[in-house]
């Protein structure tokens, strides 16, 4: 009889890559993958330890399932991944794990074992970073940059292409890197017109995490020429003032990232931008922080998302004199996202009456949930969609937009 398996995928969708392809493995070997944690026999949890909260969730998780064990309700419990590739002495404070693994490399297989919804996918094209932010631990968790090589990409896409998912989602640590350690340098803009060539029945193709430094002109006239490519731009710039950019380890100024924000919106017209910043790094003074407020106002992002700054062992910036308080870091957080909650409302009531293009993830009472082009799965707003006819999971269609709320919106289809 199969022992049964159930796996706990935390943090971001690079992990749930390595959770997908850990499955397959074990899966190939005669386990039984479940859904449901509380019918496995055995428990893999892939962790977290990018930042505090990031390694809270994952302790407290398999926490969790220490207790499920004690109840007899788990044979063995096994955690991989970044928490343990982190912290090699976890075996002393959590006794009752059976075993820790660090964290996975890439993989070169097609995907057999899907965790996510089975209309989308994730496909990881590197490993690893080169940038060396000093705020930043995953360097020293995942080593430097390493590219999937081109054959393993394409046959993974191909294999997308074949199941005809709606949507694929290209990510990494910062996908425009890919290919720096290759002798092939045509990078992103290369391998990513060889996947266009190679995904005629796939829907949409989504670029997630790319760096300001080295978005260049040929990339952004790809996504601006195949309707097929998300007119989403993920930029994580983290901060706009430059002298704390240059503490980040930020190769790049703010008259730089002004300049390539103007360039985007220029080359790829109705561009959906979405940012990260974090707020409350060593030092940053009052006046800083309002210049970043104040660049936020002005930039007017789609999408954004704040990090408060979390003091991890290992980095540079662990080490920076002028440690903020929390207090102040929360109250700078608070402060960008009650603005930036501002922007959404205007930002959406431009797509009043405005068709969209929505793909449709689930049925909810009698109506469906979906998403347009300028949402990523999970981290952004959702299409609320009525519907005189029955509608499917995965299927593409035509909205009509009626209604717009802070960061969702409300439509229905068009006949």
């Amino acid at each position: 009889m199969k022992q049964k398996l159930g796996i706990l995928s935390l943090g971001c969708p690079r992990n749930l890559v390595d959770a997908e392809s850990l499955a397959s493995r074990l899966n190939s070997k005669g386990y039984s993958i479940v859904d449901d944690m509380a019918e496995a026999e055995v428990a893999l949890v892939n962790t977290c330890a990018f930042i505090e909260e990031a390694k809270r969730e994952s302790i407290d998780a398999i926490l969790d399932l220490v207790e499920l064990k004690k109840k007899g309700k788990l044979k063995k419990i096994i955690v991989y991944g970044c928490l343990a590739q982190r912290y090699k002495d976890l075996n002393r404070e959590l006794p009752e794990v059976d075993a820790f693994v660090g964290a996975l490399g890439l993989s070169n297989e097609p995907r057999k074992f899907a965790l996510t919804p089975k209309h989308y996918a994730y496909l990881k094209i590197c490993e690893g970073c080169v940038n060396n932010c000093s705020y930043c631990i995953i360097p020293k968790i995942k080593g430097g940059l390493r590219s999937l090589d081109e054959e393993s990409i394409i046959r993974q896409v191909k294999c997308f292409n074949r199941e005809r998912i709606s949507e694929l989602n290209i990510i990494g640590q910062d996908i425009t890197g890919f290919g720096l350690d290759l002798s092939d340098k045509s990078g992103l803009a290369g391998i990513l017109k060889k996947i266009i060539r190679n995904a005629p029945d796939i829907g949409w193709i989504r670029l997630l995490y790319l760096n300001p430094e080295r978005i260049n002109g040929e990339l952004l006239r790809i996504i601006s020429s195949h309707e097929q490519v998300c007119k989403y731009i993920d930029l994580p710039i983290q901060h706009i003032n430059n002298r704390i950019l240059k503490l980040m380890n930020r190769r790049i100024t703010k008259e730089e990232i002004i300049s390539l924000i103007e360039k985007i919106r220029k080359v790829i017209p109705g561009v959906c931008l979405r940012t990260s910043l974090i707020v409350g790094f060593p030092s940053e003074t009052d006046k800083e922080f309002k210049e970043l407020l104040d660049f936020v106002k002005q930039a007017s992002f789609d999408r954004l998302g704040v990090f408060i700054y979390s003091r991890e062992e290992g980095t540079c910036a662990y080490s920076f004199k002028g440690q903020i308080s929390q207090k102040v870091k929360q109250d700078r957080f608070n402060a960008v996202m009650a603005l930036q909650q501002r922007i959404a409302v205007v930002v959406n009531a431009k797509l009043l009456n405005k068709q969209l293009r929505v793909l449709i993830e689930e049925k909810q009472d009698d109506s469906y949930i979906g998403r347009s082009q300028f949402d990523a799965p999970e981290v952004d707003g959702l299409v609320y969609v009525n519907s005189r006819r029955r509608l499917k999971i995965g299927e593409f269609v035509k909205v009509r937009i009626t209604d717009t709320l802070e960061y969702d919106l409300v439509g229905e289809v068009i006949e």
